[in-house]
């Protein structure tokens, strides 16, 4: 007699674990949305929505891991559902973003730089597929796609904010492009955030420097202050490899010393 029961709660169970691995996906889907939206209202010529849409990819692709690890719901297919959407939003967006916003006039020059970011990308996030055992999970192997792309959208928006054309700082973004999307292929540590656990007990001044940081900066200028992080977050990892190399050098000298004596 209780059979029907336990076969209707099996079932119950199994409805309520595949809607749980939606969500995550469902993450995912928005944070797609987001990267086509951006080379739609680049198309039109609505260039801040385009830059605005890419940092709205970036926190739903924030997100989309989280809430996958909270509810125990990874999977393969939503780690490359996860990829794929990160190429349209991190990799095709931004650079038809910025050719049409700034590199259009300058040629084959124009649209190789845009080329070379969008296969950076998709470099980078090949390597980070296959390497993704192996490496140091504090520290990103390269430039993070989502960083690179906030880079170039934070130029564009900052740009239109003191109402700049694209078309007069065209070199300029034709080196910021390039820039982005070598840093992404290189080998350069970014710190990573991993280590970050919301679980964790922190001090009170932790609390205070991000309540400060996401409701008094942020919405005080959000394109200066968005723009700004990210440019010291892209030069972080040069500082990184030459702090890196003046240790390992220090380190070599004392070597050699102690040897001497």
């Amino acid at each position: 007699m209780h059979e029907p029961n336990s076969v209707r709660f099996v079932l119950k169970s199994r409805l309520r674990r595949r809607g749980i691995y939606l969500l995550p996906n469902l993450f995912t889907t928005a944070a797609l949305f987001a990267g086509f939206f951006a080379i739609v209202q680049a198309m039109n010529g609505n260039y801040e929505h385009s830059a605005i849409a890419v940092f709205i990819a970036m926190v739903l692709d924030g997100l989309d891991g989280r809430v996958a690890r909270l509810t125990h719901t990874q999977s393969e297919f939503g780690a490359e559902y996860d990829s794929l959407s990160d190429m349209v939003s991190f990799g095709v967006a931004p650079a038809l973003v910025a050719y049409e916003w700034a590199l259009k006039d300058m040629g084959k020059l124009g649209w190789i730089a845009a080329f070379i970011y969008c296969a950076c990308a998709a470099l980078r996030l090949a390597r980070f597929n296959t390497n993704i055992e192996v490496v140091d999970k504090r520290f990103f192997q390269g430039l993070p796609s989502p960083a690179a792309a906030a880079l170039i959208a934070g130029l564009v928006w900052v740009a239109l904010d003191f109402q700049i054309q694209g078309v007069d700082i065209k070199w300029l973004v034709w080196a910021i492009t390039l820039f982005a999307g070598l840093t992404m292929v290189s080998n350069l540590p970014y710190y990573s955030g991993k280590e970050f656990n919301l679980r964790r007990r922190v001090p009170f001044f932790s609390i205070l420097l991000l309540l400060l940081f996401f409701f008094v900066l942020i919405p005080s200028h959000p394109p200066v202050v968005l723009f700004g992080l990210f440019s010291l977050y892209a030069l972080s990892g040069y500082f990184m490899k030459l702090w890196r190399l003046g240790k390992s050098k220090k380190s070599d000298e004392t070597q050699n010393q102690n040897m001497t004596q």
